[in-house]
């Protein structure tokens, strides 16, 4: 009888062993090791700075991109940007190119990183910098930058 209930046990036991081992999931391996993230593309416009009071008609404007080349938008380069900037002016439907010749939008199409307002009314305004591709649309996601100011004769 003894070995009855001996041999019982033991096979309670093995059976527990069993179950708990089914029980415990084994350990997921390490996880893989994450891919580099692109660096993040931006834009800022560095001057005039936010708040500031302009004096006279001409306004300089002072650009600054991170993680895109800036180019010309002739270049027709994959992989670049150019400057628009909207003065006092909204921006346009992210899929449809920033228009030519409206008033208040310019096109830096050469690649320029600097660039002077002309004849800017006195009073406050709103500057909007955007990125766009060589084909004048907006990057995916936009990339922009906002500032007012105000012109003082």
């Amino acid at each position: 009888m003894r070995i009855m209930q001996i041999a019982a046990g033991a096979v309670l036991l093995a059976g527990a062993e069993r179950a708990q081992g089914q029980a415990q999931p084994k350990a997921a391996p390490p996880p893989a090791p994450a891919a580099a993230a692109p660096a993040a593309v931006s834009v800022r416009i560095t001057a005039p700075q936010q708040n500031a009071v302009v004096t006279g008609t001409s306004v300089h404007v002072v650009l600054a991109a991170r993680g895109i080349e800036i180019a010309p938008a002739a270049a027709q380069k994959p992989g670049t940007a150019h400057h628009h900037l909207l003065l006092d002016a909204d921006v346009t439907a992210p899929d449809v190119a920033i228009p030519a010749g409206v008033k208040g939008i310019y096109h830096l199409g050469k690649g320029q990183t600097e660039f002077t307002l002309d004849s800017v009314a006195p009073g406050p305004h709103r500057l909007i910098a955007v990125l766009g591709d060589p084909n004048h649309v907006p990057l995916k996601p936009m990339v922009a930058d906002t500032v007012r100011f105000t012109v003082k004769p």
